[in-house]
Formats: C-alpha cells, structure tokens, sequence
C-alpha cells in the first residue's frame, strides 16, 4: 500500500504532535484546531513512529540527537490519534530516556515516521537499505528499525540486519534462523524542518 500525505496534513500531524507534549507539560487538555474529516488521510488507520531530537545550534545546527522514539506498527487507529498517542509517548514514555524537560521542547525537533502496513520477509536479500523498515521477531522477543536508522548510521545491508537482531535481545545472526519472523515496511518521513 503506497501512503500519500500533502503538505498540509504532515504539517497537521507536526503540529498536533507537538500541542500534545506541550499540554501534557502544562497538565492542561491539548487544543487542537484544525476538524478532520473521515475521508482526510489522517483518518486512516495506519501506523506511525515519533522521534524526538535535541538541536544544538551553538555546536551544529544540523547534528541531531535522539531524545525519545516510541511508535506503534499496527493499524489500529486513525493516524491522527496514533501520533497523538505515540508523541506523548515519545515525550514521557521512551525507557531509555528521562522524561522530557519543558527547557528541552523548545530544543526539540519533531520527526515523524507513517508506516505502511507490515510485509512478511521471505528473502533478507531482497531488502532496501535505507527504503525499508524492519520488524523481527524470534523466541519471544522482537526489534524494530524504522527504515532511516541504517542510512544514519552507515549500515550496509549484513549489519543492518545483526543490529536488528541485537537490539531484539538476539544473537547478532538470529536472522538465518528458520523460526525467526521477519517483516518490511515503508514509510513516510518528514519533520519540523
């Protein structure tokens, strides 16, 4: 399935992403004012990531680092609310992270990732470093990388995928195993910039 969003509705997204950390800072209910209708893009069911990157604009404008990511894979809802859900998530949620500091949102830049629906991996071979997400899942744990993580971090296709697995908790060539599960995504990209 090809995801479509224009302009406007990423800057939508962006924006309400945004207004629902800052409220939750304020303990105050989010205000969002632009109406939706139920035949918007933003009113499919569809998945979605949210990263949060500090900017250091003294240092390097352009450096970004990763402050919170939190999304969920599955269709369950509309996207307009999963990336509600999934900002406030990123914000407070992220285990690997304090939650954020009011100080730190004014720094902060919002990305967002809208994921396609998730395809089963017959063949590791036919992967797209840099076009393709990854889902794995073996021996109850399971890992995720959005499909830009390996471009940033200079990955080739074989440390890609034993990154994946490492960060599943698995052994770095879980991947080969008959009973390993593995699925692609696409997804749209765009942030505050």
């Amino acid at each position: 399935m090809e995801i479509y969003l224009s302009a406007k509705e990423k800057k939508i997204l962006l924006k309400q992403a945004r207004e629902t950390i800052t409220a939750e800072m304020e303990s105050r209910r989010p205000e969002y004012s632009e109406p939706i209708s139920k035949d918007s893009n933003l009113s499919y069911h569809c998945g979605a990531f949210v990263s949060l990157y500090l900017i250091n604009e003294r240092v390097d404008f352009r450096r970004r680092v990763l402050r919170g990511c939190i999304g969920n894979l599955t269709a369950n809802m509309p996207l307009i609310e999963t990336v509600r859900v999934v900002a406030k998530e990123a914000a407070f949620g992220d285990p690997r992270f304090l939650p954020l500091k009011k100080h730190e949102l004014d720094r902060s830049l919002i990305e967002i990732s809208v994921i396609s629906p998730m395809t089963f991996c017959h063949d590791p071979a036919y992967v797209k470093v840099g076009v393709h997400g990854l889902y794995i899942k073996n021996r109850g744990r399971s890992g995720v990388f959005l499909p830009q993580v390996p471009v940033e971090q200079g990955w080739n296709l074989t440390q890609y995928f034993e990154n994946l697995c490492i960060k599943a908790g698995l052994p770095s060539l879980a991947y080969k195993a008959l009973d390993t599960e593995i699925y692609t995504f696409t997804a749209v990209v765009f942030d505050e910039e």
